[in-house]
């Protein structure tokens, strides 16, 4: 990982603020998280950006880029617990808790913003719509938790596919990654098993099912929705953003 010398992109020129479903700041806002970002950080695929027992100085803000959040049993094995897009806030349970309980890996090239974890309590302190935006951002991180938790105790294979789809399209679509109703995934079958806690060949198999089904075309790094009613009826519910979200 390198961080940069200096802001390549100015918070006030931030790509992230021209996005329709994103809260933008006010100005005074605006002049506080131009002071607090104190660089970026341009990361390889594949790079470990946040490791599990460990703990860091920084907290994050995706620009570009998509990564995963993940945990590792003492064998290896591993459960991807959420995938990290733009706009998304990362490294707050190590700010808060000093020691992460999970891991963040990149999947592709990505960006991040810098901010230094110990001025979060000026932030919190001087600034409460920033500090209600990021309970927010943690209440989203655990309504996401809870979904994954749902598909992988209640909800059958076909239908942990079918939703997970659902909910990646939408979150892509909200920062601007989605081209009509597809979208570039970076994800391989592993990534998706890791996710829905299915071996291999089990989603590879329910993978066909579902592509079957002409709800949904899947391609390697490529995934169209092809009738979004139908694909819905599979998963058995529905995934929605509010607008306006925040994001730091």
């Amino acid at each position: 990982m390198a961080q940069a010398d200096n802001r390549k992109v100015p918070c006030e020129q931030c790509p992230l603020r021209a996005m329709r479903a994103l809260r933008d700041f006010s100005a005074e806002e605006l002049q506080f998280v131009s002071r607090f970002k104190s660089g970026e950080l341009n990361v390889e695929p594949g790079t470990t950006i946040l490791q599990q027992g460990s703990n860091s100085a920084y907290v994050y803000t995706v620009l570009s880029g998509w990564g995963f959040r993940y945990k590792l049993l003492d064998d290896g094995r591993r459960q991807i617990l959420n995938f990290v897009l733009p706009a998304d806030f990362i490294g707050l349970q190590a700010g808060l808790l000093n020691e992460m309980q999970h891991s963040v890996e990149a999947l592709t090239d990505m960006v991040l913003c810098i901010f230094p974890r110990d001025k979060l309590w000026e932030l919190y302190s001087n600034y409460p719509a920033l500090a209600f935006d990021l309970t927010w951002l943690a209440a989203r991180e655990e309504q996401i938790l809870d979904e994954h938790l749902l598909s992988i105790g209640r909800r059958s294979a076909i239908e942990r596919i079918a939703f997970l789809f659902i909910l990646l399209f939408v979150r892509a679509q909200q920062v601007g990654l989605a081209n009509g109703d597809g979208i570039a995934l970076p994800l391989t079958q592993q990534h998706l098993a890791d996710t829905l806690g299915m071996s291999l060949v089990h989603l590879n198999k329910t993978l066909k099912r579902l592509t079957g089904s002409k709800a949904v075309r899947w391609k390697p790094k490529r995934f169209e929705i092809l009738d979004r009613a139908k694909l819905t009826a599979i998963a058995g519910s529905e995934f929605s953003e509010p607008w306006g979200r925040p994001f730091l």
